[in-house]
């Protein structure tokens, strides 16, 4: 089993990640994990968190001279901010607590976590629940990634619609060195225009913008997850993760909804053998590489939409936590749109639940032991 606990508030000291289940053998280093991490920071839309925070994850165990070694992968990403907030986010007692935050915010966590939690004060759950958390998640998904690079799985995505920016969703080959270059990671370059100037639009007004991104996996061998029990199935797995992103609010998993009238004539996916690559193969793709909780060695293809980010430069009204009167809404430091940044979240959540799925099927305590079944396992199929 794959599993990771991420810890760490927004303006605390710094996330922590700690991974449990990667096999010994696997080479890993910093940069590696770097790298997702300032794809994680990019995109057009951003705020000024970006402009100060330049996220590192610092390996602490579980690999010993660039190989990782068996034993739990911890990743500790500091947070340069810290300086600011030492006092209001300080761990002990201080002599004058920082005033609270009492203003709730329409579309967070505000109200039902301090509610739930019994406090009198935002801010602990607006450090928490805020999206801070999900860099230390894109740490575990680089230490994922590279886990499934050694079976040529690879896993990208892009972004499809910014407000009523809507890109072309059916590119046959969609050119992935362009993706990266571009602010908004579409893959459109007729619509990128337009959908910064959504942005744009979004913050003169002081409001903020949501849209669509996909991430797509392909390498993906034939029978990750399962039929047999609910909570095997690789696909409500693969929702589970992609709706845990914060402002993900919907999800599709392949192209079903796209399909006029619904019929099954049109929806499913015919099946061939070539005789010539001795490999089933399917002659469309509107499943999204599952069928029946099992993954049909098509690529995996899922669709998030991401509602808008709930702070807003000009607040909506809302209610204090403390007398209950009508204000306007606390304004914390925030961006304008985060599709473009969700999408390679989306991908970093993506690669932790194959990488569970991949040790879940083929097993092993070292990488060649892991390699070694797989590879007896294509020989059968």
């Amino acid at each position: 089993m794959f599993r990771y606990l991420t810890a760490g508030e927004s303006h605390g000291k710094g996330l922590i990640a700690i991974i449990d289940g990667m096999v010994a053998g696997l080479p890993l280093d910093e940069d590696y994990i770097a790298r997702d991490l300032a794809r994680r920071q990019g995109g057009y839309g951003r705020g000024g968190r970006m402009k100060i925070e330049s996220d590192h994850a610092e390996i602490i165990s579980g690999v010993r001279y660039g190989l990782t070694i068996g034993s739990p992968i911890s990743l500790l990403l500091r947070n340069r901010d810290w300086e600011n907030w030492q006092e209001a986010m300080s761990v002990s007692p201080v002599a004058k607590e920082s005033e609270p935050v009492t203003r709730l915010r329409p579309g967070h966590a505000d109200l039902a976590g301090t509610k739930k939690y019994g406090l009198d004060d935002v801010r602990p759950i607006l450090e928490r629940a805020s999206a801070r958390e999900t860099a230390a998640r894109v740490a575990v998904g680089a230490v994922a990634r590279r886990f499934l690079e050694e079976f040529g799985i690879a896993i990208r995505s892009h972004t499809l619609a910014i407000g009523s920016a809507q890109a072309n969703a059916n590119i046959d080959k969609i050119d992935w060195a362009k993706v990266d270059k571009s602010t908004v990671r579409c893959a459109d370059t007729k619509i990128e225009k337009s959908m910064i100037s959504v942005i744009d639009a979004a913050r003169d007004t002081g409001d903020s913008v949501g849209g669509i991104f996909q991430v797509i996996a392909t390498g993906v061998p034939i029978g990750l997850g399962s039929h047999v029990q609910w909570d095997r199935r690789i696909d409500g797995r693969i929702a589970q993760a992609i709706m845990s992103i914060n402002a993900v609010k919907d999800l599709e998993i392949g192209s079903c909804s796209s399909i006029e009238g619904l019929k099954g004539s049109l929806t499913h996916d015919t099946i061939q053998f070539d005789k010539t690559k001795q490999m089933w193969k399917h002659t469309t793709n509107h499943a999204g590489g599952i069928e029946g909780g099992i993954s049909n060695g098509e690529a995996i293809t899922v669709k998030a939409f991401v509602k808008p980010i709930p702070t807003l430069g000009k607040p909506l009204r809302s209610a204090d936590l403390k007398t209950g009167q009508s204000v306007d809404a606390h304004i914390e430091r925030s961006d304008v749109c985060v599709v473009p940044a969700a999408g390679v979240i989306g991908e970093a959540m993506l690669a932790i639940v194959l990488a569970d799925a991949m040790l879940e099927k083929f097993g092993g305590d070292h990488l060649k032991e892991t390699m070694r079944n797989y590879n007896n396992y294509l020989k059968t199929i």
